[in-house]
């Protein structure tokens, strides 16, 4: 039932737009948190209520603080709820997106930098710690989708980098709240050292977007590591990310930020049709018993204007610390105020130059549940990660072969149900399936058996199973299999692979029509 709240909120607010199904589900949610009757404080009977029973509202500070652990941020929905209490019922609430830039269109005076009025000039900023977050809690799936990602840190010792694909939830341990699950990790072309990582042009991003789509996935966030192994014998890693150091570098805070804005939240209550973002950041580090935690946070909206504008730089020297931008003839930079405890214990406010970033930062829970997760199987040999050429894992038929010769299920559908080994049949360059690929895809998301064997039955499994036979690996049953796909089988199997460039050539010819070297 659509509570009053809502529809108050409908009148004033956004363009017509689309939220999230788990935006749509919570703001139709009661929120409310119920209370039993207090066997010793209620003086009432049974169907009566008091101050120590009636229901509390979602966004209940003292109820927030004494759960375990306490809840320093109420969940978006929470505030939206307390934004939208009172008599008015929110018929004036918009929520407006900071911005740092000279308002266009000013016709009174010169441009920027001969120029500039109260009516386009920016207001300066105080940062604040954010009331709320738009994400409550992570959780991987299962902690394979974790140690496979954690593997290429152990065999290199180099940090890595990955996107998180899964899906956003409701999160019942908090009022109103939202939890990003996790599924997969796509990792993206990329330079990794022991203290650096370099992102590449990743030409398949869009691909995999699409292909996550279709497998009821999306990008929910991005993890990297930061990890340095202090004893071997041991396997522990070091400390290093704590309270007396920092937990997000001010360029890891302007990463984050600069992801945010490019996934924004969309919502209905704002004029632009989108506030905040629901776009997390997951670190892979020491924790304090040295060894590896998963730590979660996203960076303020503030940040993600300051970050969007421009406005924010970050300490060569100092990580925990950023700058804010001074202005110059090219770009006003509004003032950027924090505030602090001066040595007599009186609060003064500080110019952001230089700004502590933990005035950016909102963390977020992030754990791994009881019962395991498995939207897609798990296997003891699993298909070769996209992207780790360095570490002699190729994906190519060889590869595809070797998997499919040592996972021999009778169930199809757990042997094809690999999130890499359906992105490399998509992107392959040899023979994509992008085209022919939804069917399967249907029946892995609704995990429907009788689909997945329909699609083994096509010409396009015929051929992929010809192109893992001429690498030399036989599979198991493909006779068995191979007869379905009548004469445009038969004429694959006569095609063969040159060994320098994997081009498909036409029988009876003794070079390769793409590279021109010999068969053999």
């Amino acid at each position: 039932m659509e509570t009053s709240t809502t529809l108050g909120l409908k009148a004033f607010g956004a363009p017509n737009v689309v939220e999230d199904e788990i935006d749509q589900y919570l703001s139709k949610q009661d929120g409310k948190i119920y209370r039993s009757r207090d066997p010793q404080l209620c003086r009432h009977g049974p169907l009566g209520k008091c101050v120590h029973c009636v229901p509390l509202e979602p966004f209940d500070e003292d109820y927030l603080n004494h759960l375990e652990p306490p809840v320093k941020h109420m969940s978006f929905h929470a505030y939206i709820r307390k934004l939208t209490g009172g008599a008015d019922k929110g018929k004036f609430v918009a929520l407006e997106n900071i911005s740092c830039k000279i308002k266009s269109g000013c016709e009174g005076h010169l441009p920027w930098p001969n120029g500039i009025c109260t009516k386009c000039q920016p207001s300066a900023i105080t940062l604040n710690r954010q009331k709320y977050r738009h994400v409550d809690n992570i959780m991987f799936e299962n902690h394979t989708v974790a140690d496979r990602f954690l593997d290429f840190w152990r065999k290199t010792g180099n940090q890595h980098f990955g996107y998180l694909y899964g899906r956003y939830t409701e999160h019942k341990d908090i009022p109103l709240g939202i939890r990003a699950e996790v599924a997969a990790i796509y990792e993206p072309p990329q330079i990794g050292t022991q203290n650096s990582l370099e992102l590449l042009e990743d030409p398949k991003a869009e691909v995999v977007d699409e292909i996550a789509a279709k497998l009821g996935l999306r990008k929910v966030g991005w993890i990297f590591t930061d990890l340095v192994s202090e004893d071997t014998r041991k396997g522990t890693v070091r400390y290093s990310r704590n309270k007396d150091t920092y937990f997000l570098s001010s360029e890891e805070c302007i990463t984050a930020g600069d992801f945010q804005n490019k996934h924004p939240n969309i919502c209905r209550l704002s004029p632009d049709g989108h506030f905040g973002s629901k776009f997390v950041t997951a670190v892979a580090t020491g924790g304090p018993d040295n060894q590896v935690h998963f730590e979660g946070y996203q960076v303020s909206n503030q940040c993600m204007a300051l970050v969007r504008d421009e406005c924010l730089l970050p300490c060569k020297d100092a990580p925990e610390l950023g700058y804010a931008k001074e202005s110059s003839s090219e770009q006003y930079v509004p003032d950027v105020f924090y505030k602090d405890i001066d040595k007599f214990g009186n609060e003064i406010t500080q110019l952001a130059r230089p700004l502590p970033v933990e005035y950016l930062i909102i963390d977020i829970t992030t754990t791994f549940p009881k019962d395991p997760v498995y939207t897609f199987s798990i296997s003891q040999n699993p298909f070769p990660i996209e992207n780790r050429d360095v570490l002699g894992e190729t994906q190519d038929f060889h590869s595809l072969a070797t998997y499919l010769s040592q996972n021999t299920s009778s169930v199809f559908l757990d042997t094809i149900s690999d999130f890499h080994l359906l992105l490399f049949l998509v992107t392959n360059e040899v023979m994509p399936l992008q085209d022919s690929i939804s069917l399967l895809l249907e029946a892995v998301r609704t995990r429907n058996e009788e689909l997945a064997q329909t699609w083994k039955k096509s010409e396009q499994w015929a051929t992929i199973e010809q192109l893992c036979s001429t690498v030399g690996v036989q599979l198991p049953g493909l006779h068995e299999y191979g007869a379905v796909g009548g004469s445009a089988h038969t004429t694959t199997a006569a095609m063969w692979a040159c060994q320098h460039c994997t081009f498909m050539n036409q029988p009876g010819t003794g070079h390769c029509e793409m590279c021109s070297l010999p068969r053999t």
